[in-house]
């Protein structure tokens, strides 16, 4: 089976793209978030070598059909403030789900409401997706 090909999508003021490697500070932040790990795959406290795991798995979901991770970059700077993700588990269904994370330094300015705009209306034009799943944390005044 081919793997998933992730397409850049713009978002306003910002643009959801692959994760490279010069994302690595803001994973290193999101791992220092006090809940951050505990609701993500992104490692507790991570180690260099975590933070690259980290990346790469980003990009091995596209390989195992599990869904697409999108970092979420400042389209003038492409400096990464968040991730966002599609993710297939339901897609037999026509169910896609969406996750998503913003570093502490970057939340209630807007762009969670950019990015998933974006992404629901990427996602919804898929012909084997008709309904999107969006799980929040109820605690989670912001989202």
């Amino acid at each position: 089976m081919e793997p998933l090909i992730q397409p850049a999508l713009d978002a306003s003021e910002y643009r959801l793209r692959p994760f490279t490697l010069q994302d690595a500070g803001l994973v290193r932040q999101a791992s220092l978030d006090p809940l951050i790990p505990l609701i993500t795959t992104v490692p507790a406290n991570a180690a260099d070598e975590e933070i690259v795991d980290y990346i790469g798995r980003q990009h091995q979901r596209l390989v195992t059909h599990s869904g697409y991770s999108f970092a979420i970059a400042d389209a003038k700077t492409d400096q990464a403030v968040g991730q966002i993700g599609l993710w297939l588990k339901n897609i037999d269904q026509g169910r896609g789900s969406v996750g998503y994370w913003v570093g502490a330094a970057h939340r209630n300015k807007g762009i969670v409401s950019s990015a998933l705009d974006a992404l629901s209306t990427w996602a919804i034009a898929r012909r084997d997706i008709h309904r999107l799943e969006l799980y929040v944390e109820p605690w989670n005044e912001g989202s």
